[in-house]
């Protein structure tokens, strides 16, 4: 995938959304943080505690520029994955944010045109949708089945309907931490 950002921008957006996080749980309003990109992107972002996931929360299609939606999702990650308690101003330095920035969807016909590491996944049937991002099937070591299989549960579906008409999209991301 072509970035869709510069460097600079990049660390940037992490400033933004530990920006936003912060004075979310502290109630500081945060400084405003100058950024170049006007890029309109998809978005995810992830909060690590000591290794372990503590958060992820983004969206797919985006309307506004990664600079309005970042801090949005970052504090959305803090507090509103249904997955984990709401974080606390204790836990703060201990999180390190990491930011997936979304390419297009691609529908997927095989199977086979899905590279684990490369691709992130969306499926969706009968009104449910799960997401993957590319580097959850490098850190749990799957194959591109397990990985289709897992975006299936994720979405509320059985592991199988990738195989009886669910749709299946893949994309690529530009993932970068602090």
């Amino acid at each position: 995938m072509t970035p869709v950002t510069s460097e600079a921008d990049r660390q940037r957006l992490l400033r933004i959304a530990r920006d936003a996080l912060t004075g979310h749980l502290t109630g500081a309003v945060p400084a405003a943080t100058p950024i170049q990109t006007s890029a309109v992107a998809g978005v995810f972002v992830t909060l690590h505690k000591e290794g372990e996931l503590r958060g992820c929360i983004g969206c797919v299609d985006a309307h506004e520029p990664l600079a309005h939606v970042v801090p949005r999702y970052a504090v959305a990650a803090g507090t509103a994955d249904p997955r984990f308690p709401a974080l606390t101003i204790a836990e703060l330095s201990l999180i390190v944010i990491e930011l997936s920035i979304l390419g297009p969807l691609e529908p997927v016909a095989s199977v086979e045109e899905i590279e684990v590491g490369r691709h992130g996944l969306v499926v969706e049937a009968d009104g449910q949708r799960g997401l993957l991002l590319p580097q959850v099937a490098t850190e749990w070591r799957w194959d591109r089945h397990t990985f289709v299989a897992q975006t299936c549960r994720k979405a509320g579906l059985p592991l199988d309907a990738w195989t009886k008409g669910a749709r299946v999209w893949r994309f690529e991301a530009e993932v970068f931490s602090e």
